[in-house]
């Protein structure tokens, strides 16, 4: 009888010692940063939706790049198609190229790009949220709440200008400060950022029409290159 209590102990021990130890969470924002290094980035796929209670549409499919340079994001390359219509937006240090959509129409003739001061952000439909910004990643983390392998939460539109370049540098007037943008983020084994879906709602002529922007990132630090369009296709002047 003792015998067969001191096997059963035995097995016990060795159970235990052989039950798989839990991983610890990564820290997304130590994962993001160790893919920050100068020529390499991240590339991303967008849908966006909008309703206003009544109707659902599909309103733009998005597809990009983000650059980094030492610290954070250099450079962005985002084609945004809307129906037929096409926009590009090329954003280089603290200046940006604009092509397409109502530019088209207004570019002196055998020009294709318009060249000013790097705007950031397109447009609410570009997604406000930007995972590739540490400073935003870590404020997004900080009033989410985080379950498994999500972090859900809401930052208003004021909080993001204050960490984030690619808002701060939009022309969002501070009448949207008060804007609440709902996220959910997606984050791999790897701790880093593979979805981001943002919801925010806007009132116009007495209508809300809320927004979902649905964005998903690939290749975190592989090598990407974004280059300015030929000088000969550039103008600083509209018609």
């Amino acid at each position: 009888m003792k015998q067969a209590l001191l096997a059963t102990a035995a097995l016990a021990a060795l159970t235990v010692a052989a039950a798989p130890a839990h991983a610890a969470p990564k820290d997304p924002v130590k994962a993001l940063n160790a893919t920050i290094v100068p020529g390499h980035g991240v590339r991303f796929t967008g849908s966006v939706t909008w309703t206003d209670g009544t109707d659902e549409r599909g309103a733009r499919d998005l597809k990009g790049v983000f650059q980094f340079g030492k610290k954070d994001v250099a450079a962005f390359d985002i084609t945004m198609k809307d129906g037929d219509e096409q926009q590009r937006v090329i954003g280089i240090g603290k200046t940006g190229y604009y092509s397409g959509g109502f530019i088209a129409g207004l570019l002196p003739e055998g020009k294709t790009w318009y060249k000013e001061k790097n705007r950031g952000m397109p447009d609410s439909w570009s997604q406000f949220i930007n995972p590739a910004e540490a400073k935003t990643l870590a404020r997004l983390l900080k009033n989410g709440t985080t379950r498994g392998d999500t972090v859900s939460g809401s930052i208003t539109v004021k909080e993001l200008k204050a960490v984030s370049a690619w808002v701060s540098a939009a022309r969002i007037g501070k009448e949207h400060d008060g804007v609440k943008i709902s996220y959910t983020l997606t984050l791999s084994s790897a701790g880093l950022v593979s979805r981001v879906r943002s919801t925010y709602a806007l009132a116009e002529d007495g209508t809300t029409y809320t927004s979902t922007v649905d964005s998903r990132y690939t290749g975190w630090g592989g090598k990407v290159s974004v280059k300015a369009p030929a000088p000969a296709t550039v103008t600083t002047k509209l018609r």
